[in-house]
């Protein structure tokens, strides 16, 4: 893999490039995948809601899932973060299959995710909330809570940690206000200050930029983008095509639950099956032929 110069405003950003081996289509080959799916298919009733034959992330590099809603882009993320199970299919990440892992498990090996509606504890305060997410507190444990020297030292540990995190996403002045004060973009943050408390490997985020004021969007890309300068792999899921174009370095494509086009941003605005699922600019190529679940007789299906 190198890398290549691009700008986001106020920052320079760095695109990861050579990601893939041979040429890029659906589905093709990563050159260090951290995930690998094949066949995973979710159906909700007669609703087929994801069906991916073969999909690999990239490690190491900021990934967007895009599509229009109702795409199969957060049933995809809980399907592969244990939140919901699928009907078929094999999924793996680093290597390790995660099927039939709960999520606290598939958590605490290093694939973390937030919510697009945020699941701050509304009434722990900011550092309560940054406690709980870090991993090997003994002083979960029965035996251990009645006998505090053996979790003390520990607990300091994490406090301060939680207390660093919180200064770099420039929380640390609400550390103990109750998590409910906060504004939309404040939960974004926390939600990601948290995630981070578990030192993950991978981080999923869930539309990160949805309802957050203008004035925090430019300090929520510095820190994604800083999520992969510390070496972690960043999956992420946005219908922003400004930050998608900006941050991402590969970006994966969704329509009707099946993966229809994926590569470097630039080139996947481009795809006419891109464009005609986001402006239904070419209105004569049928979404639904493009995810093989429409067959047209020649000359039909133009508008």
């Amino acid at each position: 893999m190198s890398s290549s110069s691009a700008k986001l405003p106020g920052k320079p950003a760095v695109k990861t490039t050579g990601l893939h081996v041979g040429t890029i289509r659906p589905g093709v080959p990563k050159v260090d995948p951290i995930i690998t799916m094949d066949n995973v298919s979710r159906k909700f009733g007669g609703l087929v809601a994801v069906d991916v034959e073969h999909l690999e992330i990239p490690r190491g590099a900021i990934t967007a899932l895009i599509g229009p809603n109702g795409a199969g882009k957060t049933t995809l993320f809980n399907l592969l973060t244990g939140f919901d199970k699928p009907d078929t299919g094999t999924w793996n990440f680093a290597g390790k299959s995660l099927a039939g892992i709960p999520a606290f498990k598939v958590a605490q090996m290093g694939q973390v995710r937030t919510f697009q509606l945020t699941k701050a504890l509304s009434l722990l305060t900011v550092l309560q909330n940054m406690k709980l997410g870090a991993k090997d507190q003994r002083g979960e444990k029965l035996m251990f809570s009645i006998f505090p020297f053996l979790w003390k030292a520990k607990e300091q540990e994490i406090e301060e940690k939680a207390l660093e995190l919180l200064k770099r996403f420039k929380l640390d002045t609400k550390k103990d206000d109750f998590a409910a004060s906060l504004s939309g973009g404040q939960r974004k943050l926390l939600e990601m200050a948290r995630a981070l408390m578990t030192d993950p490997v991978l981080v999923m985020l869930d539309e990160p930029m949805a309802g957050v004021n203008p004035a925090l969007t430019q300090s929520l890309l510095e820190h994604v983008l800083n999520l992969k300068n510390e070496g972690m792999t960043v999956l992420f899921v946005e219908h922003d095509m400004h930050m998608v174009r900006h941050i991402a370095d590969w970006v994966v494509v969704m329509a009707e639950g099946r993966v229809v086009a994926e590569g470097p941003a630039d080139e996947v605005m481009k795809n006419p099956a891109v464009i005609d699922a986001y402006l239904g600019s070419h209105q004569d190529t049928d979404l639904g032929t493009v995810t093989g679940r429409i067959t047209l007789p020649p000359n039909k299906g133009k508008k």
